[in-house]
Formats: C-alpha cells, sequence, structure tokens
C-alpha cells in the first residue's frame, strides 16, 4: 500500500527530505515508519503535528490509508 508523504515547516526540516514514499496500512503504522527512519528529532515535532490525508485533516492515528494517499505532515503555522 504504497502511500505519498509530504512534509512541511518544521516536519520537513526533522525529517531531512521533503517527500518520500511509504508502504503502510495505517497513519499510525506510517508514523511507526517515519519516526524509525528519522529518529527523535521528527518524533518531538510530530507531538504537535496534524495530519492532512487527501486533503483532509485528521489526528486519528488508526485511520486507514488506501494505495496512492498523500499524507501531509503539517506542524502548527504562524501567522494569519
Amino acid at each position: 500500500m504504497t502511500v505519498t508523504v509530504r512534509y512541511f515547516a518544521g516536519a520537513r526540516a526533522a525529517a531531512g527530505v521533503d517527500t518520500e514514499n511509504r508502504d503502510a496500512a495505517t497513519l499510525d503504522e506510517l508514523v511507526g515508519q517515519i519516526v524509525g527512519d528519522h529518529g527523535e528529532k521528527l518524533e518531538r515535532v510530530l507531538t504537535a503535528c496534524s495530519f492532512l490525508v487527501d486533503g483532509t485533516t485528521t489526528r486519528d492515528r488508526s485511520l486507514s490509508l488506501a494505495p496512492g494517499t498523500v499524507v501531509d505532515v503539517l506542524p502548527p503555522f504562524a501567522g494569519g
């Protein structure tokens, strides 16, 4: 189940990449993979992040991911 992960702002800095492809069935599995590969710095950033899954905001890590899903990792943004 290949999904595309796109990182923004502080999440991109912590991951060290803009975009990557992963095989994950749930958002929780995806988070485990990216933390496992990118380490503690990303894990700390993720505590404040929300996720945009195919354009819909979620914090539900049990959410199922279909093949081709795009997951945006969004830390809080300042400004208006």
